[in-house]
């Protein structure tokens, strides 16, 4: 039974496809385009969430001035002020990542495409050499997964710490490393 799938054009491309696939990245909503601080709060005022981000951001005003700031566009309110809606306004803008699964990070991982350690250069998952197992059990997601909680795991660095921190768990060095230079991936966990 086949599991989920990844797929790109390097092996951290094809890793990121099948991680979004199982969980959602940090993001910024599409809706938070105000760039004018009575816009934001405006838009800010209109959900309890807009109203726990002005919270944490540390906006303590009274009913009475909110009102007043929110009634006329033009109120002159202190830089302080106009910062502390403009980080709340950003915090509320931004969902954050879900947690990288235990499914994921205890899964067998079927790499398809070229792989080559040494002399030794095969295209994996082909009629000629079967796909490149690895079991991420073994390995440490730590780095991997603070990077996709801030929103920066790029494919580069999936792919370079899979590597180091996965696949060398696993199987070890290789006889001259790791390397990954085909131009066509696919990942399966199962």
């Amino acid at each position: 039974m086949a599991g989920p799938t990844g797929q790109g054009s390097s092996l951290g491309a094809a890793l990121n496809d099948l991680l979004r696939s199982q969980v959602t990245p940090r993001h910024r909503l599409s809706s938070y385009t105000a760039k004018h601080w009575h816009a934001q709060l405006s838009q800010l005022t209109a959900t309890h969430r807009g109203y726990q981000a002005l919270e944490d951001a540390g906006l303590h005003v009274t009913t009475r001035t909110l009102i007043n700031w929110l009634s006329d566009p033009e109120y002159n309110i202190r830089r302080s002020y106009r910062d502390l809606i403009h980080t709340a306004y950003e915090n509320a803008a931004v969902v954050p990542a879900e947690p990288i699964p235990e499914h994921v990070k205890r899964g067998q991982f079927e790499i398809s495409g070229l792989v080559k350690t040494g002399d030794d250069e095969r295209e994996r998952g082909s009629r000629r050499a079967a796909p490149l197992r690895i079991d991420g059990s073994r390995g440490s997601w730590d780095e991997i997964e603070e990077l996709w909680l801030a929103g920066e795991l790029t494919d580069d660095e999936f792919e370079d710490h899979f590597v180091d921190d996965i696949i060398v768990a696993d199987i070890g060095e290789g006889t001259d490393g790791w390397e990954l230079p085909g131009a066509s991936y696919s990942v399966e966990l199962r």
